[in-house]
């Protein structure tokens, strides 16, 4: 089991190593591992739900990868707001549709821009994750776990 100071370490010494300005700071509220707040410019984490995201991955990769995946895959959310300038009132005002499409242009580049920064060792497993993300995500919020 990683703790929050196992995480924040990880998570310093990876933005610390890409030169990132990004904030981090621990959740115990989040209902995700992780996320990253484009206003505050913050990766937030909740330890608990990574440790359980990372219990339900089966891949040979340590615990300290797993959590950069899951780290590079948030700090791509920060290079997608940094390179295009979307229209956030979309996501507050627009019709169901409009949010739809930019929510997962947003995502698909979010993947993409992390991926960039993956070193190589990790990329198979990185690819791995994002298949399977969003049936963890899930998986995680489900009552029967």
């Amino acid at each position: 089991m990683l703790y929050i100071w196992d995480i924040e370490k990880i998570i310093r010494n990876t933005l610390q190593e890409h030169n990132l300005p990004i904030n981090y700071e621990f959740n115990n509220d989040l209902p995700t591992p992780m996320n990253f707040n484009v206003s505050t410019n913050t990766i937030k984490f909740h330890y608990l739900q990574i440790n359980g995201y990372l219990s339900k991955i089966k891949l040979k990769e340590t615990d300290e990868d797993l959590v950069k995946i899951i780290l590079y895959h948030e700090i791509g959310y920060y290079l997608t707001f940094r390179k295009h300038k979307h229209d956030l009132k979309t996501l507050m005002y627009g019709e169901e549709e409009e949010i739809a499409a930019l929510q997962s242009e947003i995502e698909t580049n979010a993947w993409e821009y992390g991926r960039a920064l993956v070193p190589e060792q990790l990329v198979e497993s990185y690819d791995k994750v994002r298949e399977l993300d969003s049936v963890l995500i899930e998986g995680l919020s489900s009552p029967h776990n």
